[in-house]
């Protein structure tokens, strides 16, 4: 039989105690992401580092809003 440590309960904190919540900065961060890449004008490399980039928080984004 397997020995199940706890890990300790994070207070909550009330609505108003949040500067901003993870779901809303990577989707603020998505938005800004695009219309850098389309003011800037970078070269190719600037642009598929900015593509994967942009791939990668709106995978975060889904599984956020997925699991919770």
């Amino acid at each position: 039989m397997s020995n199940v440590i706890p890990f300790p309960a994070r207070p909550r904190q009330d609505e108003g105690d949040l500067d901003i919540d993870l779901e809303t900065a990577v989707d603020v961060a998505i938005r800004d992401l695009r219309d850098l890449a389309e003011r800037l004008r970078a070269d190719a490399a600037g642009h598929e580092q900015a593509r994967e980039c942009l791939l990668m928080l709106e995978r975060a984004l889904d599984n956020a809003r997925a699991y919770g």
